[in-house]
């Protein structure tokens, strides 16, 4: 691990609304730090408005934080980071466009001749399993599918780093898990730093190098911080039984478990007339 690819310190964000000509503020994070190396898988686990997303829109530079400041391999972000590739929770495939072509958009956008695009594009659907499935649209391919045609669309811009906002959560357990392994694979063979959001404390272990434990909001702030020392290369079903995933899955649920409650409480307040 060299220098961070991703460095957020003293981060505080305060969003304001106005509710009915009545001005009020919520503070989603404050005294937040966090550091991503290069090279480096970190998930971010914690309780429903946690600040969670908050945290990655600020490494993705769509959000600019009330105080502190977010780092760029050691460069101040100034808008958006162009270093990151995003892959969002629902999905960002345009409609009207096959899966060649919601691939190689990115790749147009900035000035790749089209058929050097579309050739890249083929070969990212190769990678992730859809040769065949070129010229479909995504209403024509499965959830499981189209979370494939966004990772290619992703990550064939050859992005230093991978922000990833519960890209999976919305799978069937079978597909997300052979999803979960198809990152794992893509992430191995050239080691990019990985921001990875989630609610799912197995999948976090599974995949990373280190998971970090957001406090309930308001004013979320990390809590705990785990290294996972599980061997890799790793199959994400087979690694899930073994002793010491057991181990580091209590140790990080003692943690989490109280803020997971605070949260739930949280919400119900707030639905209750």
């Amino acid at each position: 691990m060299s220098q961070a690819a991703i460095e957020l310190k003293g981060i505080a964000c305060t969003f304001v609304s106005d509710d009915s000509g009545t001005l009020s503020t919520y503070t989603a994070v404050k005294n937040v730090d966090l550091t991503v190396a290069d090279g480096e898988f970190v998930s971010v686990v914690g309780p429903t408005g946690c600040g969670k997303s908050t945290l990655l829109n600020m490494s993705a530079g769509l959000l600019e934080p009330s105080a502190g400041t977010v780092s760029i391999f050691g460069e101040p972000l100034v808008g958006l980071n162009r270093r990151a590739g995003y892959m969002f929770q629902a999905d960002s495939l345009m409609p009207w466009k096959s899966a060649l072509d919601n691939v190689a958009a990115g790749l147009l956008f900035e000035g790749v001749p089209e058929k050097e695009a579309a050739q890249r594009a083929r070969e990212w659907l190769a990678r992730v399993g859809l040769t065949g499935f070129e010229d479909r649209y995504p209403h024509h391919l499965s959830g499981g599918m189209r979370k494939r045609v966004a990772m290619a669309q992703t990550l064939i811009k050859d992005p230093d780093i991978i922000l990833m906002d519960e890209s999976f959560s919305a799978l069937d357990i079978q597909t997300r898990q052979l999803m979960e392994n198809e990152l794992l694979n893509l992430w191995q063979a050239k080691r990019k730093a990985v921001l990875f959001i989630t609610h799912d404390l197995d999948e976090a272990i599974s995949m990373s190098d280190r998971v970090v434990v957001m406090s309930a909001g308001p004013e979320s702030h990390p809590i705990g911080e785990f290294t996972i020392d599980l061997p890799r290369p790793r199959d994400v079903s087979e690694v899930r039984v073994t002793p010491r995933f057991i181990e580091l899955h209590t140790a990080i649920w003692s943690v989490l478990r109280e803020e997971v409650l605070k949260g739930y409480a949280q919400q119900q307040r707030k639905v209750q007339p």
